[in-house]
C-alpha cells in the first residue's frame, strides 16, 4: 500500500472515531433518527482528490460524514465504474459500479467472515456467482435478487450437498440431495421439501423408486434390496392405507417376509434437510452514506446506509419543493410536458400526462347484508344449513390420487332438511329443502390441497355473521354472496354452467395439483338447494376463493380479457370509486414484474391458457386488483421518483427483509400479495381504441392481486351466434365470444403486452 492511499485510510479510521458521538447522539448508525445540520467540514478536507467539475469520469477517494470510505472511479455524484466502498460496521465491496449502486461483477464480504463473489445488479446479488457462509457453507450457481434461483450446487458446512434446480431460496424442480452418510436422492422437489416423483437410495444399496409427499414416500412406489427382492405398493405413512407385495429372490430368506414397510419412515426421519445458514444483511440493504455535489453546492444528494437515515443529512428533502419546481421557477411538469410528450388539451388522465392521478374515492362496503325479511333469506339459512352438514359429516381419510368414479357426475348425495330435524340434520326455522352435494369427495380434496381448515370454512360462511348479496346480478344473470369475511365468494349457477363445470372437474383437478401456482380461480364446493313445494325451485351455486381479499385497501380493480368491442365502463370519473370493476379500455398501467416473477408468470400464463383451450371455455379474464403505496396528503399517487430518498431507502430494507424471511414468503405467490411497480401509460384520442397505451416512464409502488375467473363458458350454440351476429357489424377481432382456441391466443396476446419485465 503506498503512503498516500495508507494516510487516506489512517484519516478514515481517525473519522470513524470522531463520528462515534454523533452516531450515539443520533441512536447509532443503524438507529432511524437522522442527524441535523451537521456540517461539511465533517468530511475531511484533504479526502476528495482529483476533483474534477466536469462530465468525465475520475478517481476520487472519500471519506464520508459517517464513517464510510470509498476510493475508485467517480462520475456525476456517484461511484461510477470500478471502485472499493467499506461501512463502517466492517462490509466491504470491491468491484463495479454504476450511477451509486454494485452493477457488474464484484466481490461482497460480512464482517463476519462469509463473502460473495459474482454478479451484481441494482444492488442485488443477481447472475451467477459464489457464496461462502460464515460456518463454510458454499453455493456456485444462479441468483435472482439476493436468492438462490436457478441451477446451483450448494455443499453444506455438515457435509451434506445438493446439486440441481433453485426457486426463490429454495430447492424446486429437479435436483439431487447427498448426506454426509452416503445416502443420496433424485428426483423432484417443491419448496425445499422432496416432493413429487424421485429416487432415494441407502448407503447399503437399498433404493425407493416413487413418488413422495412432503419428505416422505406418498401414492405408487417400489422399495428394492441389492439381492434382487423388492416390495411394490401404494405408499402412505396412515398404515391404513399402506398396502403392496412383495417380491422375494431366489436367495431371500423367510425373515425377510416380515419385513415391515413402515421402518422405511423410521429410517428417512433421520434424513434432514441441511437449510443452511441465514444472512442478517443483504448487500443491496446496504446503502450508500450521502456525499455533496461538487457542482451543485452543498446540496446533499443521497441519504445513507442500510435504508435509514446518517448523519450529515442537513434538513429533511420535501417531497413538493423537491418535485414541484426546477430551480428556475418552472413548474417540473411544464418541463416534461414540452420536452417530452405532445398533450391534448383533455380532461381525462387516461390521455393527459399533465393531469395527475388520484386515488379513487371508497365506495361502500360491497353488498348488502341478508338479515331477515330479505328476499333470500331462507335460501340463506338452507346454504349455511346444508354447508355445516357437507363439510362437518365425518368422512374416511383420503389422498390426492383419486379413483374416476370420484369424478362422476352421478357421483352426488342427496339430504332431506325437513324443519323439524331428521336423525341427519338438525331443526331449523326456514322452509324444507332438499340438499344436493355433487362428488363431494372430489371438493373435500379441492380443500385439502389448497390448504383450507374445515373449521375456518365453515365459521365463514355458516357462522353468526350473515352473507352479503351484491347489488346486481352479473352479465350472466348469475347473484353473487360474498362472506361477512370477504374471504369466499358464492355464485349462483345456470344448469348449463353447472354440466361444464363437472365435465372439466377431472381435468381441473389435475391441473391445480400438477401447479401449485396457478392463476385459476380456486372452486371449493358444488351445491344445490331445491325447494319443497309446487314450484320445486332448484339453485345451483359454487363456492370459491375471492381473489382481492386483502387487508389492503383495493384501490383499482381491472377485468381484462383483450378485446375491445363493450370493454370500457360506462361511469364517469367522479362516479368511479375503488370497488368499480374497470375494463380493457380503461386501463392505463403496465405491470411490471421482477425477473424471477415475470418469468414464472409468463410460464403459468401458457400452462393455464393450454388448459382452458383444451376444455373449449372461452370468455374468462384476468382479475387484477391495485393497491397503490405512496399517496399524497391531497389523494394524488405518487410516482416512485417523487419519494424523498429516505422513504425510498426504507421501502428497501422492507423488502430485503421481507425476501430474506422464508415465514413471510407464505403470504406473497404467484398473483397473491405481491409487491412490484406499474408504470402508467396515456392513450392519444384519435387511437381511444387501442388496448395498449403508449408508455411514461412514470412508475408507481403497488402490492399487486390477479388471477383468472369466469372460467366455465363454453363456446356454445348461444356463443356463436353471438359471434357471427356481432361480426356482421363490428371487427371480429373485437368481440369477447370467439373460437376457445382463437381467444386463448388473443387473450395471451393481450396479457403479455400489459406484463413486462422490470429491468
Amino acid at each position: 500500500m503506498n503512503k498516500e492511499h495508507s494516510s487516506v485510510l489512517k484519516a478514515w479510521e481517525a473519522t470513524m472515531r470522531k463520528t462515534q458521538a454523533a452516531k450515539k447522539r443520533a441512536n447509532s448508525i443503524f438507529g432511524i433518527t437522522s442527524m441535523m445540520n451537521v456540517a461539511q467540514n465533517d468530511v475531511e478536507d484533504d479526502t476528495d482528490k482529483n476533483v474534477s467539475t466536469s462530465d468525465e469520469t475520475y478517481f476520487a477517494e472519500k471519506i464520508l460524514p459517517n464513517g464510510d470510505y470509498y476510493t475508485g472511479q467517480w462520475h456525476d455524484n456517484f461511484p461510477d465504474g470500478q471502485g472499493k466502498y467499506l461501512w463502517t460496521d466492517g462490509c466491504i465491496y470491491i468491484g463495479e459500479w454504476h450511477k451509486g449502486k454494485t452493477m457488474g461483477r464484484g466481490r461482497f464480504t460480512w464482517p463476519s467472515g462469509a463473502s460473495y463473489e459474482g454478479e451484481f445488479k441494482t444492488g442485488y446479488m443477481d447472475g451467477t456467482g459464489i457464496y461462502i457462509g460464515a460456518n463454510g457453507d458454499t453455493y456456485k450457481g444462479q441468483w435472482v435478487m439476493n436468492l438462490k434461483h436457478g441451477h446451483g450446487i450448494m455443499h453444506y458446512s455438515n457435509g451434506d450437498s445438493y446439486d440441481g434446480e433453485w426457486r426463490r431460496g429454495l430447492q424446486v424442480g429437479q435436483g439431487k440431495y447427498q448426506w454426509k452418510n452416503k445416502n443420496y436422492y433424485v428426483g423432484e422437489w417443491k419448496n425445499g421439501v422432496i416432493f413429487g416423483k424421485g429416487t432415494f437410495v441407502w448407503n447399503n444399496g437399498n433404493k425407493y423408486e416413487g413418488f413422495w409427499e412432503d419428505g416422505m414416500p406418498k401414492g405408487n412406489g417400489t422399495y428394492q434390496w441389492p439381492g434382487g427382492s423388492f416390495y411394490v405398493g401404494n405408499w402412505s405413512k396412515d398404515p391404513d392405507e399402506q398396502n403392496g407385495t412383495y417380491y422375494p429372490s431366489e436367495s431371500s430368506s423367510a425373515a425377510d417376509l416380515e419385513w415391515d414397510p413402515t421402518t422405511v419412515y423410521t429410517d428417512l426421519a433421520n434424513c434432514k434437510i441441511c437449510h443452511g445458514e441465514r444472512v442478517s444483511i443483504m448487500p443491496s440493504q446496504k446503502r450508500l452514506a450521502m456525499w455533496y455535489s461538487t457542482k451543485g453546492g452543498d446540496r446533499p444528494r443521497r441519504l445513507s446506509v442500510d435504508g435509514r437515515a446518517s448523519v450529515g443529512v442537513e434538513r429533511p428533502l420535501d417531497k413538493t419543493s423537491l418535485w414541484e419546481s426546477d430551480g428556475d421557477g418552472n413548474s417540473l411538469r411544464e418541463v416534461r410536458r414540452d420536452l417530452d410528450y405532445e398533450l391534448y388539451d383533455d380532461t381525462n388522465p387516461k390521455f393527459n400526462l399533465g393531469l395527475p392521478l388520484k386515488v379513487p374515492k371508497l365506495g361502500k362496503r360491497q353488498g348488502e347484508t341478508i338479515s331477515k325479511g330479505h328476499r333470500n333469506y331462507e335460501l340463506m339459512l338452507n346454504l349455511q344449513l346444508g354447508i355445516r352438514h357437507s363439510v362437518g359429516r365425518p368422512a374416511p381419510a383420503i389422498g390426492f390420487d383419486l379413483k374416476a368414479s370420484a369424478f362422476d357426475p352421478k357421483e352426488k348425495i342427496w339430504t332431506r332438511f325437513p324443519p323439524e330435524g331428521s336423525k341427519y340434520t338438525p331443526p331449523h326455522q326456514s322452509c324444507e329443502f332438499r340438499w344436493k352435494d355433487y362428488c363431494p369427495v372430489v371438493f373435500r380434496t379441492l380443500r385439502k390441497l389448497f390448504k383450507v381448515d374445515p373449521a375456518d370454512y365453515m365459521i365463514s360462511i355458516c357462522g353468526n355473521d350473515a352473507l352479503r348479496e351484491l347489488s346486481s346480478p352479473g352479465k350472466s344473470g348469475s347473484f353473487f354472496y360474498l362472506t361477512n369475511d370477504d374471504r369466499y365468494m358464492i355464485k349462483t349457477m345456470k344448469k348449463s354452467e353447472t354440466k361444464v363445470f363437472l365435465r372439466m372437474l377431472s381435468a381441473y383437478y389435475n391441473h391445480c395439483r400438477s401447479f401449485d401456482n396457478t392463476l385459476v380461480i380456486k372452486y371449493y364446493g358444488l351445491h344445490c338447494v331445491k325447494l319443497t313445494g309446487p314450484a320445486q325451485k332448484k339453485v345451483r351455486f359454487i363456492i370459491m376463493g375471492n381473489l382481492l381479499r386483502s387487508d389492503f385497501t383495493i384501490h383499482r380493480r381491472f377485468d381484462l380479457k383483450g378485446s375491445s368491442l363493450g370493454r370500457i365502463t360506462d361511469k364517469a370519473d367522479s362516479e368511479i370509486d375503488n370497488i368499480t370493476i374497470l375494463k380493457d379500455l380503461d386501463l392505463n398501467f403496465i405491470f411490471k414484474l421482477q425477473k424471477s416473477w415475470f418469468q414464472e408468470f409468463c410460464w403459468q400464463i401458457d400452462r393455464d391458457c393450454e388448459f382452458l383451450e383444451q376444455e373449449r371455455t372461452m370468455d374468462y379474464s384476468l382479475l387484477v386488483g391495485l393497491h397503490f403505496r405512496e399517496i399524497s396528503p391531497n389523494g394524488e399517487l405518487m410516482p416512485c421518483e417523487r419519494r424523498n430518498s429516505q422513504n425510498d431507502a426504507t421501502h428497501r430494507t422492507n423488502m430485503d427483509q421481507l425476501l430474506q424471511d422464508p415465514k413471510s414468503w407464505a403470504s406473497i405467490k404467484l398473483g397473491t400479495n405481491m409487491p412490484t411497480r406499474v408504470e402508467r401509460t396515456v392513450r392519444k384520442p384519435e387511437l381511444e381504441l387501442q388496448l395498449v397505451g403508449e408508455r411514461t416512464g412514470e412508475c408507481y409502488e403497488v402490492v399487486m392481486f390477479f388471477g383468472i375467473i369466469d372460467i366455465l363458458q363454453d363456446y356454445d350454440i348461444t356463443k356463436k351466434l353471438e359471434h357471427a351476429y356481432k361480426s356482421i357489424q363490428y371487427d371480429p377481432t373485437s368481440i369477447s365470444a370467439v373460437d376457445p382456441k382463437q381467444y386463448s391466443r388473443r387473450f395471451r396476446d393481450f396479457i403479455f403486452k400489459v406484463f413486462a419485465e422490470d429491468i
